[in-house]
């Protein structure tokens, strides 16, 4: 086990359950601030509104709105309406539609060294940037979090990134963090926190800190995290909230589980290539390939210093014929800055297209490529599909090699430009103008929640029976995301609030018949492979399947958030545990789990056999690691039921 490290000294102080003593044991934490995004914040409060509790009783709640703001139809300003009425319910502040992308804002104007964090957004560890543990979850666990319920966890591992050298001309923290990516991939950080220290951290600012725990996210991380130093206080001086400022550091004696070390002055220009953010080269090794569409932007790369780089690069040049450029700033701030100082109109006569301060293209929301494009973003993911355009092959990278590609319409090695990056103007000030977040009244009992009528009741699983049988539904290979579950983008992320009719759409760019299939059989169970459920927090991968019948998901390994939303939502999490097992079902095998409950009532018993009965009754072995907790939550039908029935079981003393 670690020692003296800064990640379990945040922990030690808000640590409600558990000890932290050994590697895998369940702890829960206290949750001092929670936030949503519009995708997942409509079923995160009807969740919370379920639970009985008249206000929220966190330090800070915030709901942003940032990922559905593109209103084709009545489905999402319905649902803006709907979440700033609970939010004046409940005592929510509520960031509106426009003031920019949750952990860009958050960042900005809320995040706190010390304090824990809780987001049904996967990249909620941004804030780790300033010395919070942040972390991403489903929305059920922040609603839970937001009535003071602990969440809970595994203890991980904690890795010690050593940070040493400076970062050279053109190469910036998108380029480290894809390193760190290069080595672990996307299932290297699983059951594991990434925290930086070394002499190279202080030579980073807070954006370029955020820009590497956002993508630490892809290696599967638990959270990542920086120590807050003067580099931290003088970002929060910047924002007006200095007094929220402490120095936090690991111990000087720091033992971590284990080590990376990171010569920034041997950082390169990095790309990652389709369709995953683990497949990771030098941009050297792809140059001169012909790029059709640049995007900059995401909350890993939209901040003042990002945005102001790619405009100078550009200042004074043309964007190359054939090659289309989107800019998305971060926030509010953000845009107002880049006007300031030059950046917006650099943008502008350069033939950019200036989208509002939103999530937009990174979640399939608008700016789709042509098909078969190649796409160069500087976002965090490139899922297959995940750009609206199935056939588009997406490339992660910097700004200054999303910029320099974009002049030139071929992936381009910033370096080409010169010896010398150009210089930023230094913020000397920044708009800390809130007038775009509502805060809520003291009392909001009066207040009338709005309900569109794409706003359908939450669906619940019922207690979990004796025992489990049906058909192998659909069998799926290594690395299926949450993306690959549960599409995003304009089309379907608009029900999310009307899970019968986004459930229509599980798997549909796998197999668009798995819907009306598992609805003939009456549901069953998921077969996959490693690192099932990958990806974003979003707990509809796990809430829409729940709501066809699917029953478990037996897998080799599971992603650390889609297991948890899946025991949420009363679904079993079981991995094979032969070698073998996985090769051993095909789909449209009829499965039995004899005795379920019986074994998870049963503590000691964590594998046991599965029938497949299709092939004359042979036995599987599967295998779980559920805590207590756990499989107590997936006895009662996941962990709404588990929570209301824990608090009547008080409330009767």
């Amino acid at each position: 086990m670690a020692r003296g490290t800064l990640f379990e000294k945040i922990l030690k102080e808000h640590l409600v359950d558990g000890e932290m003593t050994k590697e895998g044991a369940e702890i829960g934490i206290r949750i001092d601030q929670t936030l949503t995004q519009d995708a997942t914040g409509t079923m995160a409060y009807l969740q919370f509104e379920a639970l009985g509790i008249p206000r929220v009783r966190t330090e800070l709640s915030v709901s942003y709105i940032d990922h559905n703001t593109l209103q084709t139809g009545f489905e999402n300003a319905d649902d803006h309406a709907f979440l700033q009425s609970i939010a004046q319910k409940y005592g929510i502040l509520l960031s509106r539609a426009g003031n920019g992308i949750c952990h860009q804002v958050h960042l900005e104007r809320f995040a706190v060294p010390g304090k824990t964090l809780l987001g049904s957004d996967s990249h909620t560890p941004t804030a780790g940037g300033v010395g919070m543990i942040a972390i991403g979850a489903g929305g059920l666990d922040v609603a839970v979090a937001m009535g003071a319920g602990p969440f809970f966890l595994k203890m991980p591992k904690v890795v010690g990134v050593k940070l040493s050298g400076r970062l050279p001309p053109w190469v910036s923290a998108k380029d480290v963090v894809l390193e760190v990516l290069r080595r672990l991939g996307v299932a290297g950080g699983r059951g594991k926190v990434l925290e930086y220290y070394g002499p190279g951290v202080k030579r980073l600012s807070v954006p370029e800190r955020a820009t590497i725990t956002n993508m630490g996210t892809e290696t599967g991380a638990t959270t990542s995290l920086f120590p807050s130093d003067e580099v931290t206080k003088a970002y929060l001086e910047l924002q007006g909230r200095g007094n929220s400022w402490t120095e936090l550091r690991a111990c000087d004696d720091v033992k971590y589980d284990e080590k990376i070390r990171i010569n920034l002055s041997e950082v390169v220009p990095m790309v990652a290539k389709p369709h995953s953010p683990g497949s990771v080269v030098a941009v050297s090794e792809l140059e001169g390939l012909a790029v059709d569409q640049v995007a900059i932007g995401s909350c890993t790369n939209s901040s003042y210093l990002d945005l102001m780089i790619a405009a100078k690069i550009l200042e004074g040049k043309t964007v190359r014929p054939g090659t289309s450029l989107v800019i998305s700033p971060g926030s509010r701030q953000v845009l107002i800055s880049i006007m300031k100082n030059g950046g917006l109109d650099s943008f502008v006569r350069a033939g950019a297209r200036v989208l509002e301060c939103t999530c937009g293209p990174c979640i399939g929301m608008g700016q789709a490529p042509r098909s078969g494009a190649v796409s160069v973003r500087t976002f965090n993911r490139n899922f297959e599909g995940r750009s609206g355009t199935a056939d588009a092959g997406v490339y992660l990278v910097s700004a200054e090699t999303a910029a320099a590609t974009a002049l030139f319409g071929k992936l381009t090695d910033p370096r080409k430009l010169g010896e010398k990056a150009p210089k930023i103007p230094k913020l000397k000030g920044v708009e800390t103008d809130d007038a775009m977040i509502l805060r809520p009244p003291s009392d909001g009992s009066a207040v009338e929640v709005v309900r569109g009528p794409n706003i359908k009741p939450l669906p619940l699983s019922p207690r979990l029976p004796a025992s489990l049988e049906g058909e192998a539904l659909i069998k799926v290979g290594n690395d299926i995301s949450t993306d690959h579950i549960m599409p995003a983008g304009a089309k379907i992320l608009p029900l999310r609030s009307n899970i019968p009719a986004m459930s229509e759409h599980v798997f549909e760019a796998v197999d668009s018949s798995f819907a009306k299939r598992a609805k003939e059989k009456g549901g069953g169970f998921i077969i996959g492979g490693d690192n099932y459920g990958q990806g974003s927090s979003r707990e509809h991968a796990a809430l829409a399947p729940m709501y066809l019948g699917v029953t478990a998901v037996i897998v080799k390994s599971f992603a650390r958030i889609h297991k948890a939303n899946l025991v949420n939502f009363g679904i079993i999490p079981l991995e094979f545990a032969d070698k073998d097992g996985y090769d051993r079902v095909a789909q449209g095998d009829v499965l039995e789990i004899p005795d379920i409950r019986k074994k998870l009532e049963d503590g000691g018993m964590t594998s046991f056999d599965i029938i497949n009965k299709t092939k004359g009754g042979e036995k599987i072995r599967v295998k779980h690691d559920l805590s207590l907790q756990f499989r107590e939550m997936l006895l009662e039908g996941g962990l709404l039921n588990y929570t209301k029935a824990r608090a009547e079981r008080k409330r009767m003393g």
